[in-house]
């Protein structure tokens, strides 16, 4: 039995980009840190919560690239000058990205105690209706 794959599928024309999206996030490593919550605000927009807690506003970056909003994390290494009995409090890097879909737009990013929230908007979809002429051949 052959692999049936969205590129391959007789009734969806179009869909290898997104099927290349869905294999490249499925590598991207994203791993369990910082722990995140998405919630849908309303018909048309999304939150992203990413708890940051130690993190200050000028070690996040928040950036899309090719429809990916990415989210990185870099604490400034200040331990050179300080002797921990017990380091228990996680201060790593990290990258989140989340694949976006057409039509979804990123709004602003809100930091609020330790938590960091990313706002997203989806455009309302319009219905469009295409009447296309058959030549004579």
């Amino acid at each position: 039995m052959t692999k049936l794959t969205l590129g391959s599928h007789p009734y969806l024309l179009g869909f290898e980009q997104l099927e290349r999206l869905l294999e490249r996030n499925a590598k991207s490593g994203n791993e369990g840190y910082p722990p995140f919550n998405i919630e849908q605000t309303s018909a048309y927009s999304y939150r992203i919560t990413l708890a940051v807690a130690g993190f200050g506003e000028a070690e996040l970056a928040i950036t899309v690239e090719d429809r990916q909003l990415v989210i990185r994390g870099r604490q400034n290494d200040d331990s050179e000058d300080r002797v921990f009995l017990h380091r228990g409090i996680a201060g790593r890097q990290f990258q989140r990205s989340f694949v976006l879909a057409d039509g979804v737009d990123v709004g602003e990013a809100i930091m609020e105690n330790g938590l960091l929230h990313v706002d997203l908007t989806r455009s309302e979809p319009e219905t469009v209706v295409q009447t296309i002429k058959i030549n004579k051949g």
